[in-house]
């Protein structure tokens, strides 16, 4: 899994969905229930890294965690078929648990954790969804932050508040999340980003690849919003919102005749078509954000944690 997660139906404006008339509010889990699907997660994501075995962990993840994992996991068991011969267990503690009432499926929760990777003050933040109550929970998102960035969360009824996709109350609806993210990529506007790591840092390091001598590297970056890729978000005590939410984009490296672009061994064993001269990346990406109370045009989102991999490479 690099590192820099059945169909979603869209909030209404009263933040509930309508699923056979019902429209009582509830919670997703019990923390029993969120505290099983933690540990069964962990226990899934450890066998499949073990063995790099893509099926050990398919039913636990889904969305673009679950996306790159696999691609990540499918390239690995090509390149070492014996499984990872460096392999140390996952290990998710002090778990707290994130438990948003709505109406209808899907439910969705937040595991806020500590994990044995990394520094001792980020946090794991996973997001839990399933779509019905035959299936199981899986894991659509990742986000890994320092402990100091990770929000309070509002509270109604001692439970967390969901934000409605299509919502006025933030600067940017989480619905236009995507769109307005691909357009920033581009070409810089809109101003709604806050400048960092994941804003105007790497539109610099795309902007320097674009101008390598003897290598043309181009980007192209999709919304990627539905299914198990749409958006979810809670409110903060603060009247914002922490939203996750997924891109996709494909990075084009053409080089100068006489060359061939360089791709390490797990692109190439995701590699379709034989490179000559060109190789294109697809990659996922996803996104925690911090988005700001509606009236603020500048600045109003902060990418605060982002997660991508390699999912598909194409030559020609």
């Amino acid at each position: 899994m690099a590192t820099a997660a059945g169909t979603v139906l869209s909030l209404t404006a009263s933040g509930c969905v309508t699923v056979h008339g019902e429209r009582a509010l509830l919670p997703p889990a019990t923390e029993a229930e969120a505290t099983q699907a933690l540990a069964d997660f962990t226990t899934a994501y450890n066998r499949a890294d073990k063995a790099y075995d893509p099926s050990l962990d398919a039913g636990r993840v889904t969305g673009p965690l679950g996306e790159i994992n696999q691609a990540g996991l499918r390239a690995r068991s090509i390149n070492t078929p014996g499984g990872n011969p460096e392999h140390k267990p996952l290990e998710l503690t002090d778990a707290r648990f994130v438990l948003p009432r709505k109406a209808g499926w899907p439910r969705w929760f937040v595991a806020d954790t500590a994990s044995n990777r990394g520094s001792g003050d980020q946090r794991w933040l996973l997001v839990f969804l399933r779509n019905g109550p035959q299936q199981l929970w899986e894991v659509a998102y990742l986000t890994i932050l320092p402990r100091s960035e990770v929000p309070e969360f509002a509270e109604e009824e001692g439970y967390a508040v969901p934000v409605p996709a299509d919502t006025d109350a933030l600067a940017v609806a989480p619905r236009d999340l995507g769109r307005e993210y691909v357009g920033y990529l581009k070409d810089g506007k809109p101003a709604t980003f806050a400048p960092g790591a994941h804003t105007t840092e790497w539109r610099a390091q795309r902007q320097k690849a674009a101008q390598r001598p003897g290598m043309a590297t181009q980007y192209v970056d999709q919304v990627t919003d539905r299914g198990d890729f749409a958006p979810l978000g809670l409110r903060t005590r603060d009247g914002g919102a922490l939203v996750f939410f997924a891109t996709r984009y494909f990075e084009r490296q053409t080089a100068a005749k006489g060359y061939r672009p360089k791709v390490g061994p797990d692109v190439k064993a995701l590699l379709n078509g034989e490179i000559k001269s060109t190789v294109t990346r697809e990659w996922v990406s996803s996104q925690a954000v911090l988005v700001k109370p509606a009236g603020t045009d500048r600045n109003g989102v902060t990418v605060t944690g982002r997660l991508q991999g390699v999912v598909g490479a194409e030559g020609s």
